[in-house]
């Protein structure tokens, strides 16, 4: 559990402390190749912070959860609007995306991705307003965002997405299927499909049932109506267990930006250390 909420531990001479917004050696080597390269400079000016020290102070707002503004520049990060710009750059050149893919690549090379099922969920940050924010279920005078999550077997995120807290949790349901990425790593074609799909009353809908059957996804939903006690949650627990790693990241448990790129950049940067932090394990 420690390896999954902190992979990125790194202590410096003399500290007993971890500080999980230092990056390792072995995760930069992964990082590094995606990142565009910058343009060439222009005019005369301070050197260009580099991208290494621009990640960590990244991670630093992302675990901590401070402002941009209040980001410590004695630790040698960049001011806080040199770490957004980075961030906001990285995210539109689908860096975290790509990092996923492979992180998913390593971990079916290594046949540590169960495809038998896949496991669907959500969660809501209360928070700023934005395009992707609306009335939060829970407190309908303030603005909310959701967090799906769409986990393998053993809940190891596959995709997630941002909307807003008043929207319907079904409707998302095929749209975040669509967004599992195609995994390589294994003899035959690259899979992004599970065997089967379970989820919470949330998901119940015949209409829904009847598309997932028609791409060979077995639907295993509970129906609003029954009885509680279908023995669903010892398989969906997971997801519930990679929401609260999610949530371990401070900036995600409120939202503050009000675009919605830059939220979405966080979770996906959040799902790629998770889903790093399974991968350490086959080491």
């Amino acid at each position: 559990m420690w390896l999954l909420a902190y992979p990125l531990v790194g202590l410096a001479v003399g500290e007993r402390q971890p500080r999980p917004w230092i990056v390792s050696d072995e995760l930069w080597a992964l990082i590094e190749p995606l990142l565009p390269k910058p343009g060439p400079k222009l005019v005369e000016g301070r050197p260009r912070v580099p991208d290494r020290q621009a990640l960590c102070g990244i991670l630093f707002v992302l675990h901590t959860g401070i402002q941009w503004e209040f980001l410590p520049q004695e630790l040698g990060f960049g001011s806080g609007m040199t770490c957004w710009r980075r961030l906001a750059a990285w995210n539109e050149a689908g860096v975290w995306d790509q990092l996923h893919v492979l992180l998913l690549k390593k971990l079916r090379s290594a046949k540590k991705l169960d495809w038998s099922r896949a496991v669907i969920d959500f969660s809501h940050a209360g928070g700023s307003k934005g395009p992707k924010s609306g009335p939060s279920p829970v407190d309908r005078a303030r603005p909310g965002s959701k967090h799906h999550v769409i986990t393998h077997a053993q809940g190891i995120p596959l995709a997630v997405s941002l909307t807003g807290g008043n929207g319907n949790d079904v409707t998302q349901l095929l749209p975040l299927l669509d967004k599992i990425p195609a995994v390589a790593g294994a003899v035959g074609r690259p899979r992004h499909r599970p065997d089967a799909l379970l989820a919470d009353r949330g998901y119940d809908h015949d209409k829904y049932r009847r598309l997932l059957r028609q791409r060979g996804i077995r639907p295993v939903i509970a129906r609003r109506g029954q009885p509680r006690g279908s023995g669903l949650g010892i398989f969906r627990y997971v997801v519930e267990r990679t929401i609260s790693w999610l949530h371990g990241f401070r900036r995600l448990r409120i939202r503050w930006e009000r675009r919605d790129d830059i939220h979405e950049a966080f979770l996906g940067l959040a799902t790629c250390l998770i889903t790093y932090g399974h991968v350490r394990r086959l080491c």
